[in-house]
């Protein structure tokens, strides 16, 4: 997969979503046909997400580790890369070092 560098055509919401105490903030994103997209960056932390629809993350910087819900193991993810998260579940993130940047695909 290649890196997602430039997103054309969209309308950006311009005040951030700040989570975490400010160690994960995002930017939502619409393209003209309603699809949703944020694009945001998680700072060095161990962190729990629910999600509501299912999602891709694609990572775009830096890199993570991930433990879907149910899941004993971790899963180690960089940039170029993507994981799957169901509708309706959770998954922890753990970034050390250089923060993870990413793009978050809804539906």
């Amino acid at each position: 997969m290649s890196i997602t560098e430039k997103i054309d055509g969209v309308a950006v919401t311009t005040k951030a979503n700040v989570y975490f105490d400010g160690k994960c903030i995002s930017h939502g994103i619409t393209f003209a046909d309603g699809t949703r997209k944020s694009v945001g960056v998680i700072l060095p932390a161990t962190l729990t997400f629910n999600t509501g629809a299912p999602e891709i993350m694609e990572g775009v910087g830096g890199s993570c580790r991930v433990r879907l819900k149910g899941e004993t193991e971790w899963t180690t993810w960089g940039a170029g890369q993507s994981f799957n998260v169901p509708g309706n579940s959770s998954f922890d993130i753990e970034v050390t070092g250089e923060p993870y940047h990413y793009v978050c695909h809804f539906g």
